[in-house]
């Protein structure tokens, strides 16, 4: 009867945002009351017990869980340290272990650890011994370094964007190490990196040329000896020695077919790489076109994306509007602590002098003096439209001023989908204007139905541009921050058992 050890770690951070991020950022639980919580919540976790649960045998031995509530700036180092050391403590109080899945993002960094998951996963195979097979499961942002593959017997990569697959990427994983364990297979894994940094509507995998890779994953792991397959694009805002985009593939014993895989799905990806970029359109130019439709135009703001790790503070689009007079209506979102403590002392119905953001992301964003009226206040715990997850804004204040709505919260939460604007009583559909913070969001959050959808040039930390961001620690060169005239792949290999 298999032990099987289960552990999560998944974070993901902007090496752009000044606020660092803190351990209050995850949400993090131990053992079987951790274990029991993720029943039922549509994520990696959840994946691995309905797998483990229908198959023969199998023992599950919760470790330590720690997600994100959102993502963040890089994790401040005594808040690593001390992450870490209650991780690999479960690890350590785990017993004897038959095998290993482990949950992890991939594009973590601390201040004194710029590859976390790497740091994990070898001190966790120090502690379990080199014959306990583990098996990861990446975001397919992850950054993949050596430390990573070399401490794995298999990775096992999200294939869809905007990400739907978390538990069935958790239950790939965990079948591989079940047959693993059971003497089937003899998981061996080919890499090849490739020198590039990509965003897009390209990469949204049900439309855009990424997809193709997809496919030919896809293809990979269902043949005879594919055990797994996909891309790891990176995350361009995580500034770390090992950043690229990688291709990935995990066979039967088969090497030089797996090497064959990895090649042909990183020369199918630089066939397209120069697609992957978004179009933006200038901030005055944006807004100018906003006031010139009937119907709800959502600015898209994925420079201050919380989801990738942005500080969520950027009034950018607010002040350009307020600049150009804009007489339509106006939803925005909007962290600002300072602003919502202003609110609840005031009460619901006061009338408030505030200013509203650049109050952490300082150096890009200058605070915009407003006189407004408390209209709401809430704890901000709701549940998001997208996977019924309990999220935490802090205390929230909705302000209204003008023709402006601001939904004002404590801390930064992900919004690639519309629960902060349900969750206060807004609706975007009765918007001129709505600030959306995320590069995508499901077709029916706002394309399907808005009039125009407008991808915005305005600073942040988490800008499509990315040349414009500063990276100072990735190896070079990577497109699009240098010329790359071709491409030649390498392929590397990974064999633990032999």
């Amino acid at each position: 009867m298999p032990r099987i050890l289960v552990a999560e770690c998944i974070q993901e951070v902007s090496s752009f945002n000044p606020f660092p991020g803190r351990l209050t950022d995850m949400d993090c639980g131990v053992g079987h009351q951790w274990l029991n919580s993720k029943r039922g919540v549509n994520d990696e976790v959840d994946g691995a017990i309905e797998f483990f649960k229908s198959a023969d045998g199998v023992t599950i031995v919760p470790g330590m869980g720690a997600k994100c509530i959102t993502s963040s700036g890089v994790i401040a180092g005594e808040d690593w340290d001390s992450l870490s050391q209650r991780w690999l403590n479960a690890v350590s109080d785990a017993g004897q272990i038959d095998g290993v899945y482990f949950a992890l993002h991939g594009a973590m960094a601390a201040d004194n650890e710029l590859d976390p998951e790497g740091f994990l996963l070898q001190e966790a195979r120090s502690i379990l011994g080199e014959d306990v097979p583990i098996v990861t499961s990446l975001d397919l942002h992850g950054i993949l370094t050596d430390r990573m593959i070399q401490h794995n017997d298999a990775i096992v990569l999200y294939h869809t964007y905007p990400h739907i697959d978390h538990k069935s990427t958790a239950q790939r994983a965990c079948n591989i190490l079940l047959r693993q364990l059971a003497g089937e297979i003899n998981p061996v894994m080919a890499r090849v990196k490739v020198p590039a940094l990509v965003r897009g509507d390209e990469l949204i995998t049900e439309s855009g040329s990424f997809g193709e890779c997809i496919k030919l994953a896809k293809q990979i792991e269902e043949s005879d000896e594919g055990l797994a397959a996909g891309m790891l694009i990176g995350n361009p805002f995580t500034d770390v020695p090992e950043l690229r985009t990688n291709s990935l593939v995990v066979m039967d014993g088969d090497a030089e077919l797996a090497g064959s895989y990895a090649r042909e799905m990183a020369e199918l990806f630089w066939h397209h790489h120069e697609k992957m970029r978004v179009p933006l359109r200038p901030l005055a130019e944006s807004v100018q076109s906003a006031k010139d439709v009937e119907g709800t135009v959502i600015l898209k703001d994925a420079a201050d994306a919380t989801s990738s790790g942005a500080s969520g503070d950027s009034n950018a689009i607010l002040a350009e509007l307020i600049s150009q007079d804009y007489q339509g209506s106006a939803l925005i979102p909007l962290v600002d602590p300072a602003a919502v403590n202003s609110a609840f002392e005031a009460g619901i119905g006061s009338n408030i002098n505030v200013t509203l953001g650049g109050q952490l992301d300082k150096d890009r964003y200058t605070p915009v003096a407003a006189g407004v009226t408390v209209h709401m206040l809430s704890d901000g715990q709701f549940e998001s439209e997208t996977f019924r997850l309990p999220w935490n804004a802090g205390r929230t204040a909705v302000l209204k001023f003008e023709n402006y709505t601001i939904i004002a919260t404590s801390r930064a939460v992900s919004l690639f989908d519309r629960a902060l604007f349900y969750a206060h009583g807004q609706d975007p559909k009765r918007f001129d204007a709505v600030v959306v913070k995320s590069p995508h969001c499901e077709p029916h959050m706002f394309a399907d139905w808005a009039e125009l959808v407008i991808d915005v040039d305005a600073p942040g930390s988490t800008s499509a541009d990315v040349r414009q961001l500063g990276h100072t620690i990735c190896a070079r060169p990577v497109w699009p921050l240098d010329e790359i005239p071709s491409f030649d792949p390498v392929v590397e290999h990974f064999d633990r058992g032999s």
